[in-house]
């Protein structure tokens, strides 16, 4: 599946920011969903994700309850609307598909594999 990722920019911090990611495929909804981000000279990280039914969601530690995931199936588009966000937040954000049921999705672990498909990143630059 190809992904578009779109709504990165420059926000101070406190503040918030909607990101999209439009996937081109006509089975949306067999696919879980995920962002991951990678800030400058660190590895890939997880931030959330969501099952492709959206009964399922999980985030990471560093950005429960300022971070919401969520897919709109009848737009083939998956958001991640931010909040209160911290320079700490400052990372090229990737969306992410795989097409695995939930159990044995990476996803739910918080993790991607080699089969993961990616979006090609938007750069959240937050100034303190």
């Amino acid at each position: 599946v190809q992904l578009q990722a779109s709504g990165g920019g420059l926000v101070q911090a406190g503040g918030s920011l909607r990101l999209s990611c439009a996937a081109s495929t006509r089975t949306f909804m067999n696919y879980n969903m995920g962002w991951f981000r990678q800030a400058p000279g660190k590895e890939r990280e997880f931030v959330a994700a969501i099952s492709g039914a959206a009964r399922i969601t999980k985030y990471a530690d560093s950005v429960k309850g300022r971070f919401t995931i969520s897919r709109d199936q009848t737009k083939n588009t998956l958001y991640l609307q931010m909040t209160s966000l911290k320079s700490e937040d400052t990372a090229v954000y990737y969306c992410a598909a795989d097409s695995s049921s939930w159990v044995r999705s990476p996803f739910s672990n918080g993790r991607y594999a080699p089969r993961t498909d990616w979006g090609q990143g938007t750069l959240v630059t937050v100034s303190s």
